[in-house]
């Protein structure tokens, strides 16, 4: 394995670290190209969680995945599409160098937590859309994510909303239109990457109500998803261990699944 650090623009607070697998050569190459995932941790769009980043992006390392993790701006500096932006050329520096860093270009899955899921969601349902690119170029779709995991995530701009990470990521005060262009079940469209979500009842801090609008939405508009939503449980739990004081095997299972349901809809055995 080796480690890749790159910043998908020098005038932004975003950093990736990328973590790559090394092909084997003692014998004939098994695999040349791996499937990667881009690990977007939460944070309310105020911070970064350390909790959602290196306990995710391990996991899913040892599932035989390429894995980049993604340190986006915050507080003031989370509006005007910069976390979108940060995210999208994330994407798009790895599709760049696939030969070089053994990525299959065709097969990148990101997954995000909490308000790291909502900038994901952005990603799989605005990776096209016209706001974005009057300030990105998104080089004809290269930003298009193939596959989305989103783990407890912000979606709506409504009365279910977590306005916190509303507001920071619009820069806009509740109920304008700017705020509410962040609803993203209600940018869902037919173009919408496939989607895994799971969520918990008792979320006290960003309401399963997110999550249920988000897959109407889905349904709606035909876009394939599985959907996980357990009895119990805080918010920010994470991979669900003592690592990430989370500890609980029932939900734990979220990420197994995750990884199942991947491999289906990439066609990929470890």
């Amino acid at each position: 394995m080796f480690t890749v650090n790159f910043k998908p623009f020098e005038n932004t607070d975003g950093t990736v670290v990328g973590y790559v697998h090394d092909l084997i050569t003692e014998m004939p190459v098994h695999r040349e190209k791996y499937p990667v995932m881009v690990v977007v941790p939460g944070g309310g769009y105020a911070m970064v969680s350390q909790r959602e980043a290196d306990p995710i992006a391990f996991e899913y390392l040892a599932a035989g995945y390429n894995v980049f993790t993604l340190t986006y701006s915050v507080k003031e500096n989370a509006k005007d599409f910069t976390p979108l932006k940060e995210l999208s050329q994330t994407i798009i520096t790895i599709r760049e160098n696939a030969e070089k860093w053994h990525c299959d270009p065709e097969k990148i899955a990101v997954v995000g937590f909490s308000a790291g899921g909502h900038l994901c969601a952005s990603l799989a349902t605005m990776w096209d859309h016209e706001e974005l690119k009057k300030v990105f170029d998104t080089k004809g779709g290269l930003n298009k994510p193939n596959a989305a995991v989103l783990s407890y995530p912000v979606i709506t701009a409504d009365e279910h909303a977590h306005k916190g990470s509303i507001l920071n990521v619009s820069g806009c005060e509740e109920g304008t239109e700017g705020y509410k262009f962040f609803s993203l079940d209600k940018q869902v469209s037919e173009k919408t990457c496939p989607i895994y979500v799971w969520h918990t009842v008792t979320d006290g801090s960003v309401p399963v109500e997110n999550t249920i609008k988000l897959i109407t939405a889905l349904q709606q508009h035909k876009v394939s998803f599985e959907c996980h939503i357990f009895p119990e449980g805080p918010h920010g739990i994470s991979v669900c261990t003592e690592e990430t004081k989370s500890y609980n095997p029932y939900n734990s299972r979220w990420m197994p699944l995750s990884i199942e349901w991947l491999a289906k809809v990439f066609d990929y055995t470890k």
